[in-house]
This record gives C-alpha cells, sequence and structure tokens, in this order.
C-alpha cells in the first residue's frame, strides 16, 4: 500500500495517524484479499471547517461530519447487499484506490461522546472511509448491513470492540 497523507491540521501531528491509517487500510485490504498490489490512497487530516467545505461541494450538505471518500474507480455492487466489483489497474498502470478526508474535532467529540478512545475512533473510520473506496456503502439497507458486518469483522481483528453495539461503545 502507498499512503501518502496531508496534513492540513496540526492537532493531527501528535494524533498516531500514519500508522493508525496504515493499519486500518491493511487490515480492510486483507480481509477483502485486495491486498497484492501497492494500492493507493490519499489521506487529508482536516479540521470540521475543511470537512464541512468539502461535504457541501460534493455532497450537498452543509456541515462537519467525521469521514468523506471519493473513490478512484466505480466498484458498487448493482444488487442491494451483493458484492461490489475488485479494484483494478487502469490503462496508465496506477493502482489507485481513491481519497480519504478525515476531520479532527468530529473525531474527538464522537470518541469522547461515545466513550471509546480516539484511536480506536480514528481506525474505525479509516476502515469505513476504505471501504467506501472498495465499492461498499450505506444508502440501501442490505449494503448497510454487509459494510457494518465488515467493519465489525475487520475492526474486531484489529482489537476493536464492535462500534455499533450498544455496550461496546457506539456512536459512529
Amino acid at each position: 500500500m502507498i499512503l501518502d497523507i496531508v496534513v492540513e491540521d496540526p492537532r493531527w501531528e501528535d494524533a498516531d495517524l500514519e500508522s493508525h491509517a496504515e493499519a486500518a487500510i491493511a487490515a480492510a485490504l486483507t480481509r477483502l484479499r485486495v491486498e497484492d498490489l501497492d494500492w493507493e490512497v490519499s489521506l487529508l487530516a482536516c479540521n470540521d471547517d475543511r470537512i464541512a467545505e468539502l461535504n457541501a461541494e460534493f455532497r450537498e450538505k452543509d456541515k462537519a461530519t467525521n469521514v468523506l471518500s471519493w473513490p478512484a474507480q466505480e466498484l458498487a455492487a448493482e444488487e442491494e447487499g451483493g458484492d461490489p466489483a475488485r479494484p483494478e489497474v487502469d490503462f496508465m498502470g496506477d493502482a489507485a484506490l481513491g481519497d480519504i478526508a478525515i476531520a479532527y474535532e468530529t473525531c474527538q467529540r464522537e470518541a469522547q461522546e461515545a466513550g471509546k478512545s480516539f484511536s480506536d475512533h480514528v481506525r474505525h473510520l479509516i476502515v469505513h472511509g476504505t471501504l467506501h473506496l472498495l465499492g461498499y456503502d450505506h444508502i440501501r439497507d442490505g449494503d448497510a448491513t454487509l459494510m457494518e458486518d465488515l467493519e465489525v469483522e475487520i475492526l474486531g481483528k484489529m482489537g476493536i470492540a464492535d462500534p455499533y453495539n450498544e455496550d461496546t461503545g457506539a456512536g459512529s
């Protein structure tokens, strides 16, 4: 994997973001068996103001959010609850998966509200973002169930409790 991180908010400097991102992305790629190439992922470590701008521009939602993703390829399954297509190297030989943006304040607030560690929440959101890059989504119910189950499985292998279970720290 090739990870390119752009840090716009200096608070991320002390958050060990690179190792969290590498671990989260690698865990998702391994689980989905797409670790055979040096897949490229770009990560923007920003603040709420910046992610609100991006959210307004790309999703027409004028508010901050925790994580956004821009897949390099359209991989979504046609059938609800189906597996997305596998990513492919493009005609130039590039193995780009796409871009992820993550907002510091929202991540921190959500972790505190859910009573979980900031590090675990960041890793969860990067797994979530990586799954979006790989064609998973949560708009349709069947797709949401598939994506959530994958997140829980991947996070469990990383030693992170189920973020959707009220007893183990829901809130994502």
